[in-house]
């Protein structure tokens, strides 16, 4: 199970993965955030791109926010930023030292 952050948009003109922006993948949805609706949208869409049943992600949290984390069942973090795009962001390994600009 691979855990996903988000930066939403709702009620923008269509609907698309906009890229990365840190850790974030930005998403543009039309639906407004009434009663659930821009959640709906998100989930439809990531679960369109990521070729998923949509009962295979949930928003576990920030449902009432632009920001939300999803996890993803049945892909790993690997496959995940595979299925997203060359732009994902890796997350550095525990004990890793930064690097430093």
């Amino acid at each position: 199970m691979a855990r996903l952050k988000l930066h939403v948009t709702p009620g923008a003109s269509e609907e698309r993965i906009a890229g990365w922006h840190g850790q974030s993948l930005r998403l543009r949805v039309r639906s407004r955030p009434e009663k659930g609706r821009a959640n709906e949208a998100v989930i439809r869409l990531l679960a369109r791109h990521l070729d998923l049943p949509r009962t295979s992600l949930s928003i576990v949290r920030g449902a009432t926010s632009r920001d939300k984390l999803v996890e993803v069942d049945g892909l790993s973090e690997d496959q995940l930023r595979t299925l997203l795009g060359p732009s994902a962001p890796q997350r550095p390994s525990p004990g890793t030292p930064r690097r430093r600009g």
